[in-house]
């Protein structure tokens, strides 16, 4: 492994891709120390994260890395942008003028990503004015509570907010791996010594025994373990293609594949459910209703009703971005362009309809054990007796993160002739 990351850093290319993502992320880690201006953090953290609703505001914490905990100006994370990217996801397969637009190649894409801007600031700004009224709520929090006292209040959230939204763009096209990601998985990561240095304090104060530490690091790493096993698990479809005399040259005639992954979607699903259940608990939970109040109680993070639409929803989610990314009429008619076919199957509507049901097989299996990985987890604390944030929803995204940033550098690598992580 250490020849590997040797390796990467002696392509010029490649080692300023992965230093402008550490720097960006340092960049992240200091935007989360800045705080809002008028807020009583002392007061704030004895409000919501002690009283009622704290559940809710642990978990949006836990994507913000400490930030909402401290209330700095990246206090929402990059929780907007991504409802806003399920939003626009969801139009495009039930509005024909998106769905022309993700027609349209590289200029729809464009104009797609200037509304999901667009839709992150207003999603941004709902949440920001919702958070302030809450906080307005105690006096004690907010030490100057006119108008435009709270109006900077709310900018300031929606400008850290939009500020992660542009630096998660700038680490996907400059950087390496997916932007959004790698900022939720430094968000994730940075509360990991702290966690450590509790559950120590824990285990020195007897509150915590050594059997408890050890059935928790068993756990963790057969979790692990299934998280990379589904993720590098694929389904090979074998595909022949016939031979082409074109001149004097031959074409075709070879053996190939294709190349089916059991979790075409990724950690993808796992943001996308945490992110949708996220939103409306918050809102529920700041709006100064007894309907409102109920709603947010069903809806806190560990709650049945929550486990059972978290898991409903990574099904969905996985099945959803599967369909987006892989599509099997356009793979069966460039199989028949090129001359190839799936043997014992027709070339044309029979292979699609042979792709449909092999690819909704394979989903079934990749969806299932994902959503056994990111709900068992939550009992996790009850299992072991070892209550930490990492050994939630978060293990799941840091390990699928990590692996998949890992499989770019590693086509990076190859296609310069080096050796990589992946042997």
């Amino acid at each position: 492994m250490l020849s590997a990351i040797a390796n990467a850093f002696k392509v010029k290319e490649l080692r300023k891709k992965i230093l402008f993502v550490l720097a960006m992320m340092v960049v992240y880690r200091i935007g989360a120390f800045i705080p809002v201006p008028n807020i009583d953090v002392t007061e704030l953290q004895r409000q919501m994260f002690a009283g009622g609703g704290a559940g809710v505001f642990d978990f949006l914490d836990l994507f913000a890395g400490g930030a909402l905990r401290n209330f700095t100006v990246f206090a929402m994370s990059i929780t907007p942008y991504i409802t806003a990217s399920i939003i626009i996801q969801l139009l495009t397969g039930v509005v024909p003028y998106f769905e022309e637009l993700q027609k349209q190649g590289p200029e729809g894409r464009k104009k797609m990503t200037q509304y999901t801007r667009y839709g992150t600031i207003v999603l941004a700004l709902i949440q920001a004015v919702s958070i302030t009224f809450y906080i307005n709520r105690f006096p004690e929090v907010v030490t100057a509570s006119g108008f435009f006292d709270l109006l900077l209040i709310v900018i300031s959230l929606t400008a850290g907010t939009a500020f992660l939204m542009w630096l998660g763009e700038q680490i996907t096209e400059k950087g390496i791996g997916n932007g959004i990601s790698i900022i939720i998985f430094t968000s994730i990561i940075s509360r990991f010594p702290g966690d450590i240095m509790r559950t120590f304090r824990l285990f020195r104060e007897g509150e915590v025994t050594a059997l408890n530490l050890l059935f928790f690091a068993i756990l963790a790493v057969l979790i692990i373990g299934g998280i990379v096993f589904i993720t590098q698990g694929e389904r090979r479809i074998p595909v022949q293609y016939s031979k082409r005399i074109v001149g004097r040259k031959v074409y075709g005639g070879r053996s190939t594949h294709i190349p089916l992954k059991i979790n075409q979607a990724g950690v993808i699903p796992v943001i996308f459910a945490s992110s949708v259940l996220m939103f409306p608990g918050v809102i529920a939970r700041v709006l100064p209703y007894d309907w409102a109040e109920g709603v947010a109680t069903l809806l806190e993070p560990g709650g049945t009703l929550y486990l059972i639409l978290y898991a409903l929803m990574i099904f969905f989610f996985t099945y959803f971005w599967t369909a987006f990314t892989f599509n099997p009429e356009d793979v069966a008619d460039n199989m028949k362009k090129y001359g190839g076919f799936i043997p014992g199957i027709r070339p044309g509507r029979a292979t699609v309809n042979y792709l449909e049901r092999v690819v909704v097989r394979v989903t079934l299996v990749g969806a299932l054990f994902l959503t056994i990985i990111a709900v068992l987890p939550f009992f996790m604390g009850d299992l072991t007796g070892v209550q930490i944030s990492f050994g939630g929803t978060s293990l799941l995204i840091m390990t699928g993160v990590a692996l998949q940033t890992m499989q770019q550098i590693e086509s990076q690598l190859l296609m310069r002739h080096y050796e990589g992580f992946m042997k």
